[in-house]
């Protein structure tokens, strides 16, 4: 990370476009190092076709920090931004990347929520895909998912960009939300399931779309008998 953060600061002169997506081209690189060099290995299933020439918003389950170098193991080729939570971007070196490679918000503070949709419909304007975790933190329950926020789907009705799950089946295994002691080098996966459309979907209909969404989610991680998944 200290080895790329001097390129993270070259970029961040050329914008927040074709600065951001030069970041995220370093960032898939510390990715690559990262996981070589602690023996994960990565491999992407594609159930359906990945989004490649529209953008979309892709949702994906959030259950460690693991799921940071994943993301960029994960989404390859298409320019992306992650929604973030401010709070990381405080964290030394990380943070400024961070900051540069993201579009964050405040969750306590309502006009700077509102500010970041603006900023995320804005960027799926020019055909950058929004990554973005609904649950919003780490599903420490035992079951598929937690309940998700509604801010993905209205993003989604809103600019009528369709949405694309995907599934991490095995963040939880290599790192533990509890301690980062807790790390183990494995196989780690990504399936992306069939991609949701929009059209014709109004804000009255956010609540059909989290559900439509949350079941496929769930019914896959099942299906993958993801290993947080515990009886009640």
């Amino acid at each position: 990370m200290f080895l790329l953060f001097p390129f993270a600061v070259i970029a961040s002169f050329f914008g927040r476009i074709k600065g951001g997506n030069f970041i995220y081209k370093i960032c898939r690189l510390w990715a690559d190092i990262f996981m070589l060099l602690t023996f994960i290995y990565h491999k992407n299933i594609f159930e359906y076709p990945k989004a490649s020439n529209h953008a979309v918003v892709f949702v994906f389950n959030h259950i460690s920090y693991m799921d940071i170098p994943i993301l960029m193991k994960t989404f390859r080729r298409q320019p992306i931004r992650i929604l973030a939570k401010a709070e990381m971007s405080k964290v030394p070196v990380f943070g400024f990347i961070y900051r540069q490679a993201t579009v964050m918000v405040w969750r306590e503070n309502t006009a700077a929520r509102a500010k970041s949709l603006m900023q995320l419909k804005s960027v799926l304007k020019k055909n950058i895909s929004i990554v973005i975790a609904p649950e919003g933190t780490f599903n420490t329950t035992h079951q598929p998912l937690k309940e998700f926020y509604d801010g993905a789907f209205k993003v989604a009705i809103e600019t009528q960009t369709p949405i694309q799950p995907v599934i991490f089946l095995d963040a939880y295994n290599r790192l533990h939300y509890k301690s980062i002691f807790s790390f183990t080098p494995g196989r780690s996966r990504s399936v992306f399931l069939q991609e949701v459309p929009v059209t014709g979907y109004s804000v009255q209909d956010v609540k059909k779309l989290k559900e439509q969404v949350y079941n496929e989610m769930q019914s896959a991680l099942i299906r993958y008998r993801a290993a947080w998944i515990k009886p009640q």
